[in-house]
């Protein structure tokens, strides 16, 4: 929501529009990068703690989310250090040039700085999560996206004579602040709402090797995921401003998708991982198939409501014709694609539950190898553009998710008919 909210509210400024839209997806495309690789802590913590739930064990992991938030937010606050010197060489390295590239190092700057922000939310997530509970991070989650949508506008337009316009600049602070706030309320619920502590006590609790090797796992994992981000969107900066402009309203669409269904997502791996402790396969299974078909039915809604109202979509993100016509070219390929999204990413949920994080790992790095890049290379050469990305993404997104299905199915009927 802090993406989409950004390029919504930078898609309509008067000044440089489409420049400003490009930048800001390409600098979301590198935070995403970074946030998803350093944020599965989130599912490392939550498979640990959903399975020591189910075996009725709590008390034995108490001070592990303490040691965990700490290891990954000293992380984040390196990698701010390391990546803020660098931002114009970051970016040209995603073909960003002229004033498209000047955008994308003033956005960075100051958007960077949410960062251990946003793992350190992330990582409190993971704990609710293994708790079984999914209020309060909806809660952090919801007050941090409306503060922003309502900062994005109050800094990027200006207000009155008292905020002056900051354009680019504003909605990266907007971002900022509201990624502060919603650590802040996350601090204060884990620590009111939990008997979770975050006093770091040494020495590390036995099961750090456990998360460290999930952690690892997920990282070899998200490193190839970014290497298709980074593809994508590197190709389309190289096609021209508006077909970047164009492909980054819809990423943005595509990934709310995504994170829409994410909560269905969510209750697979926080009960697949308490089931799995139980060793309860039986409920498991039908966990597996109920969520099937919830995610069918959730992604075709998504596909009619955005078939319904497909051209007022593209026009609450920008204005200019150019880049609209691109965006309408191919916005039809992410709306289908949206009930095999909600499949791959609910039983994607289910496997980081059950801690399959190895598993995870191998098939995001053979659909990556085997079937993105290929794919991309192919269509690409055939000129297709736009439609070249977006086929690609469909044919990588099935490479992951019905292996996911099958794998599950094979091991878990036998287990629980038996």
């Amino acid at each position: 929501m802090l993406s989409i909210a950004d390029t919504a509210i930078i898609g309509n400024v008067t000044t440089h529009a489409t420049e400003s839209l490009a930048a800001v997806g390409i600098v979301g495309s590198f935070i995403s990068m970074l946030i998803w690789v350093f944020g599965q802590i989130r599912s490392a913590i939550s498979s640990i703690i959903s399975q020591y739930l189910g075996a009725n064990k709590l008390n034995e992991i108490k001070t592990l989310p303490a040691q965990a938030i700490l290891i990954i937010v000293i992380g984040s606050i390196i990698i701010v250090l390391l990546s803020y010197p660098f931002a114009e060489t970051i970016f040209k390295f995603y073909n960003a040039t002229n004033l498209v590239l000047s955008y994308c190092v003033i956005y960075f700057k100051i958007r960077i700085i949410g960062f251990p922000f946003s793992l350190f939310v992330f990582a409190v997530f993971g704990v609710f999560r293994g708790l079984q509970n999914t209020f309060y991070p909806m809660v952090i989650a919801i007050t941090g996206a409306s503060l922003n949508i309502v900062l994005d506008y109050l800094f990027v337009y200006g207000f009155a004579d008292i905020i002056p316009a900051m354009h680019i600049q504003g909605a990266a602070l907007a971002s900022v602040i509201a990624q502060v706030v919603m650590a802040i309320l996350a601090f204060t619920l884990l620590l009111t709402k939990t008997s979770i502590s975050l006093n770091v006590r040494f020495p590390f609790h036995s099961e750090m090797k456990t998360v460290l090797s999930m952690i690892g796992n997920l990282f070899i994992r998200t490193i190839a995921l970014n290497v298709a981000l980074y593809m994508a969107t590197s190709y389309a900066t190289s096609y021209g401003n508006t077909q970047i402009a164009a492909y980054t309203i819809g990423v943005n669409i595509w990934l709310l998708g995504a994170f829409m269904i994410d909560g269905y997502s969510s209750a697979g791996n926080i009960l697949s991982g308490k089931l799995y402790g139980a060793k309860d396969y039986k409920n498991l299974l039908l966990l597996g198939n109920q969520l099937i078909k919830y995610g069918i039915v959730v992604g075709c809604i998504m596909t009619v409501i955005g078939g319904v109202f497909y051209n007022s979509i593209g026009r609450l993100f920008i204005k200019e014709k150019e880049v609209l016509e691109q965006f309408y070219n191919v916005f039809y390929i992410v709306l289908l694609t949206q009930p095999i999204n909600a499949i791959s990413f609910i039983f994607d949920g289910m496997f980081k539950g059950m801690g399959k994080m190895k598993y995870l790992r191998n098939l995001l790095l053979l659909s990556t190898g085997l079937v993105f890049v290929p794919s991309l290379l192919f269509f690409d050469y055939l000129e297709l553009e736009l439609t070249a990305i977006w086929i690609t993404f469909t044919l990588w997104i099935l490479a992951r998710g019905f292996p996911l299905v099958y794998a599950f199915r094979k091991k878990f009927v036998p287990l629980a008919n038996g």
